[in-house]
């Protein structure tokens, strides 16, 4: 297929062209640089948001759109959020009035806001910050607008995303810069949080195989479906990466507002994967 890739120099987006190139998709990427980008894509330097209602032309009437763009996304209560909305919405609104049949939207956990337990595509959603709240609202504008629209449309919902730590801004790349630093402790909650973690290489794979079939539309989590404590899986990456840091439990209080456990409910990804 030919793919439109739009954030593709950002810490999933790379890894995301890599995994349709290898698929042997014929890539497009869209960013305000293509530093370390996949040298096989085809570079675009149009601009996602002009306003233009032919923009689906200007990028060469791909058969796939996947819409990585998003500003400051590890700041969870930036202006940008908001400021960047209506962008979005226009923005892929006139690549579906244009034509593109199939369209990919990187969604998160943080829509959600608190929850204990599995999240699936019925879990209600109360946003706790201004990231979560925009990308709640962009996802509600575009299964409106999708109602009665020729196209698939994917909201991809990601959980605790980890991998490339050179460039990630997770737990596990402080840890690692820690670690670069010299560090022999790194201060730390208790760690007893339950998450679902997934490689950054395995959400790109996932991400590939959901957004070129039509069986499955709508919410999709692409996940584990694995709860792990934090400890546990913090403890793995030091031991997997031979570190010599060691965690100083209890350093840091558990935030309230962190659910004792929560996790995506893989049922929808494993099917498109032939799990099920």
């Amino acid at each position: 297929m030919r793919v439109l890739i739009t954030g593709a120099s950002g810490y999933i987006g790379k890894h995301v062209v890599k995994a349709f190139l290898d698929a042997g998709h014929e890539v497009t990427v869209s960013d305000y640089s293509f530093k370390g980008v996949d040298e096989r894509a085809t570079l675009s330097y149009e601009p996602i948001f002009s306003g233009r209602k032919d923009i689906f032309e200007a990028f060469g009437k791909p058969d796939v759109l996947v819409h990585l763009a998003w500003r400051d996304g590890f700041i969870h209560n930036s202006d940008a959020h908001m400021k960047d909305l209506s962008n979005h919405v226009e923005f892929l609104q006139n690549m579906i009035e244009g034509g593109v049949k199939y369209v990919t939207v990187m969604g998160s956990m943080h829509e959600v806001g608190y929850w204990e337990g599995a999240i699936d595509e019925n879990t209600p959603c109360n946003p706790m910050s201004m990231y979560g709240i925009a990308k709640n609202a962009l996802r509600q504008s575009l299964l409106l607008f999708c109602k009665n629209k020729d196209v698939n449309l994917h909201w991809l919902r990601a959980y605790y995303i980890y991998g490339d730590e050179s460039r990630g801004s997770s737990i596990f790349a402080k840890l690692y810069q820690a670690e670069q630093d010299g560090k022999t402790e790194f201060p730390f909650t208790t760690g007893k949080n339950k998450y679902d973690f997934i490689h950054v290489d395995d959400l790109a794979k996932q991400i590939e195989a959901a957004s070129v079939q039509s069986e499955e539309n709508g919410i999709i989590n692409v996940c584990s479906g694995n709860p792990i404590s934090l400890a546990d899986k913090v403890e793995e990456y030091i031991r997997e990466h031979n570190m010599k840091i060691k965690l100083v439990y209890g350093a840091f209080p558990d935030r309230p507002y962190d659910s004792p456990g929560v996790w995506g409910d893989p049922a929808r990804i494993n099917k498109i994967l032939g799990k099920n």
